[in-house]
């Protein structure tokens, strides 16, 4: 996995690397038992603090995407199921609320935001459509 630090982003570094993980892991391009780069290596290749490659690893760790084996090294966890319905729900609408609060600031018009999560979902990995509670099929 190639990691880059945008000094202009308004968002910590700390917290780009654990969207380019969790982008990584939801397109597919890093999957679980996947190594990653040890904290020292990824300080050093970022030229950043260890302390935050390690906080960044620590969050993913405790989201439960990444395990950390003593020994050996940082790993891209196999998928857990331990999310309640309204967890995973509470969640996505946590993030859906952060976009479109972004868009509207940005001056998007809701079609716009619309079109444009059609065409980058087209992108990433999906599970299996469920039915939803109303028995329709779920779309990504």
């Amino acid at each position: 996995m190639q990691f880059e630090i945008d000094g202009m982003s308004r968002l910590p570094i700390y917290r780009q690397l654990v969207e380019q993980v969790r982008e990584g892991i939801a397109r597919g391009g890093v999957k679980p038992g996947e190594q990653l780069p040890s904290v020292r290596q990824l300080s050093r290749d970022l030229v950043v603090n260890p302390n935050t490659v390690a906080r960044a690893y620590t969050e993913l760790e405790r989201e439960g995407l990444l395990a950390n084996r003593p020994g050996r090294g940082v790993f891209v966890a196999e998928p857990r199921g331990e999310l309640t319905e309204e967890a995973r729900r509470r969640r996505l609408t946590e993030g859906v609320d952060r976009l479109l609060t972004e868009a509207v600031h940005l001056g998007f018009s809701k079609a716009e935001v619309a079109r444009l999560v059609a065409e980058r979902s087209r992108e990433f990995r999906w599970g299996p459509d469920k039915p939803s509670s109303k028995g329709e099929e779920g779309r990504p």
